[in-house]
């Protein structure tokens, strides 16, 4: 009786897991039903000890996986697409991409990285095109703040997103909306933050958090900012020796001498930049072009190309391009383009507006880690304000310009060994 189960029991098991050298594709091609979801399934797998291959510039930078029924459900759940492959199918897909006839490249992905997103508690989700990019793919983070930076907690997490931040000490300046509740609440609690950690002014503390930040790039972490959170962020370290806060903000004149003394061998992408010391201007440097002049203010007149890289020897700019499209419609924000001339040489350029030598994606590397500057606000609300509505990002599931954001989270993961200098 004992061996009449057996094949029985054989046959049951083999239901419940998947054939041999059967894989799954998710494409990342115009078929992809879900670009955005396809990245949190990814860091899903990663999640449970799966490793990923991420076939660069194969049908849109395609992820490649062993199949097991979990992930099919996933899947499923999420509305991604997938493709299911036999082994010689995946062992032909592979020589395919690993072939030198094509600029592709297979990039083995081991372990998620731990995330953080450097944002005060009075942020909502749909103030930050990251936030929301997070939450939409099921892409776990935490969120840490100026407390949280000065007490180390920075070495607990892999890769960081700076919130669209005012490293100045400026309030973004917003001081039209200096009376609004918003405003007042905003300033009393970094004014608050300041007196505890020892600072007479929001504009030391805030540096104090950049130079913290920057050692944590240099011990090898990886950084991503958007919109304010990138220029700001230079701008603090420069100025590190002076005061560029004008007295409306912080009570005390602008130094006379603050532009002879920026010092910009501390800033990781802009040198040479002027920032500005009018409090009623919404802008901190020259560093941001600004929105487009007419007529290309306009989103049916106004986007940026992605470069391309070689898959094998550029790696990881290659990794932060990844996309179904070339061309992106562009998006404002309080920094909508970087000024070209003001970007260091060594700086590695992904994506322009073209004609124009506005730069819109960038990448560097500092000590043993990387940074991404990403210019903008939001990729699918061209021009946000105040109180605007939130992106509702199941209706742009296939959106190019957050699936650059999702690029740099899955990015860490392909990380084997530190980066050198």
């Amino acid at each position: 009786m004992t061996r009449r189960l057996l094949p029985f029991l054989a046959l049951l098991l083999m239901t419940f897991r998947p054939a041999a050298g059967q894989d799954l594709l998710i494409p990342m091609d115009t078929r992809q039903t879900d670009h955005l979801k396809a990245y949190g399934v990814t860091y899903w797998a990663l999640s449970r000890g799966i490793e990923v291959d991420w076939l660069l510039n194969y049908r849109g930078g395609s992820f490649l996986f062993g199949a097991f029924p979990e992930l099919e459900q996933e899947l499923r759940i999420r509305g991604v697409y997938f493709e299911r492959l036999s082994a010689a199918q995946s062992a032909q897909i592979i020589a395919e991409v690993e072939s030198d006839e094509h600029n592709t490249a297979v990039v083995r992905l081991e372990k998620p990285p731990r995330i953080a997103v450097y944002a005060p508690e009075l942020t909502q989700p749909w103030d930050d095109a990251v936030l929301l990019a997070l939450n939409y793919a099921e892409v776990p983070y935490e969120m840490i703040y100026d407390d949280d930076v000065l007490a180390g907690k920075l070495q607990e997490y892999d890769w960081i997103h700076l919130h669209h931040e005012d490293f100045t000490g400026q309030y973004g300046k917003f001081y039209t909306y200096r009376s609004m509740p918003w405003y007042i609440e905003q300033q009393r609690q970094a004014e608050a933050t300041a007196r505890r950690h020892g600072f007479r002014k929001v504009s030391q503390l805030k540096l104090a958090v950049a130079q913290t930040i920057r050692e944590y790039v240099r011990n090898g972490g990886f950084l991503f900012a958007m919109c304010s959170g990138t220029d700001t962020f230079d701008i603090a370290l420069a100025a590190h020796d002076t005061d560029i806060v004008p007295a409306e903000y912080d009570g005390d004149p602008v130094d006379p001498d603050a532009l002879s003394k920026l010092d910009f061998s501390a800033t990781f992408a802009f040198e040479n930049f002027r920032p500005s010391f009018n409090a009623h201007e919404y802008e901190h440097s020259n560093i941001d072009t600004g929105p487009p002049p007419p007529p290309l203010l306009n989103p049916a007149l106004d986007y940026f190309t992605l470069f391309e890289f070689s898959a094998k020897w550029d790696p990881v700019p290659s990794m932060l391009t990844q996309n179904h499209v070339a061309t992106i419609k562009g998006f404002i924000g309080q920094t909508t383009n970087f000024r070209k001339r003001l970007i260091k040489p060594n700086i590695v350029i992904m994506a322009e507006a073209p004609g124009r030598d506005e730069v819109r994606y960038l990448h560097g590397t500092f000590g043993q880690g990387t940074f991404t500057f990403y210019s903008g606000h939001d990729p699918e609300d061209y021009q946000h304000f105040v109180n605007d509505p939130p992106t509702d990002l199941s209706l742009h599931k296939n959106s190019p310009g957050y699936r650059l954001i999702l690029n740099n989270i899955l990015f860490p993961a392909a990380r084997k060994k530190k980066q050198k200098t």
